[in-house]
């Protein structure tokens, strides 16, 4: 039963308007603005959150989509200890020539990236009826709406309003793009189990897992805004200074 919670919870992330000829959501959807931790000058990531975020996406969705460029290492940015992280890369294998030349599977290391669920994309197209699940490294950046698009569409399905037909097989999602999608309902009440006991609510999982893909594909922007901060801060003092000495040495100059 879990494993195909599992199965329905990562095909249904397809249906996020990942695939290939899929229309972005400025095409049509009801966008539902939220408000995150992370949003404006000084914004930061809730750890806790995007630790919760990273549990949905290691129970839903890694069974088909692969975060390639983020090593496991990267999680400890999000407040997992070292010890920690070493425990969740021991969780997967990876391949390692020995000395001898052959191959052979070893307990993965900090510094490898994150298990992909398939060997290649062929074997990945052949698991999905041919459609390639695509790494959802970098998805927050690459769809317009970044989070606030990933959560209205993992909250949008609801009974199609009257008049709306949704041709046979697919269903009604409010936010994506000409309200028909065919994926079936991602995620549902209590599909996970936080580690910290949060409740479990569509809602809350959908928040979570897009927090953790913001940061996903943008893991260095609390570096980023405290160095723009510091930058506008310095160009605010030396506006500051130039004013004053322009001050004095027009009066040096005019008198006045």
């Amino acid at each position: 039963m879990k494993m195909r919670a599992l199965k329905i919870g990562a095909a249904a992330l397809l249906g996020l308007g990942l695939g290939t000829g899929i229309a972005v959501a400025s095409e049509g959807g009801h966008i539902e603005a939220q408000e995150w931790s992370f949003a404006g000058a000084f914004g930061t990531f809730d750890r806790a959150s995007l630790q919760r975020g990273y549990q949905v996406y290691k129970e839903v969705c890694a069974s088909c989509h692969s975060m390639k460029y983020l090593a496991y290492r990267n999680l400890q940015d999000i407040g997992f200890s070292e010890a920690e992280v070493k425990a969740l890369a021991a969780q997967y294998e990876v391949a390692q020539i020995d000395d001898a030349g052959d191959e052979e599977m070893v307990p993965a290391k900090p510094s490898d990236h994150f298990h992909s669920p398939f060997p290649n994309d062929n074997a990945a197209k052949a698991a999905n009826g041919g459609a390639l699940p695509p790494d959802l490294s970098l998805l927050a950046k690459a769809r317009e709406g970044g989070p606030d698009y990933i959560y209205s569409v993992l909250v949008g399905y609801h009974e199609a309003p009257a008049g709306f037909t949704v041709p046979e097989g697919k269903y009604y999602n409010a936010a994506f793009p000409g309200n028909v999608i065919g994926m079936p309902k991602p995620i549902s009440d209590d599909q996970v189990t936080y580690a910290d006991e949060t409740p479990a609510t569509v809602h809350q999982m959908a928040h979570d897992v897009s927090t953790f893909l913001m940061w996903a594909a943008e893991p260095k922007m609390e570096e980023r805004k405290r160095a723009g901060v510091k930058v506008m801060g310095f160009l605010a003092i030396l506006t500051i200074f130039s004013f004053l000495t322009y001050r004095k040495v027009r009066k040096a100059v005019h008198g006045h």
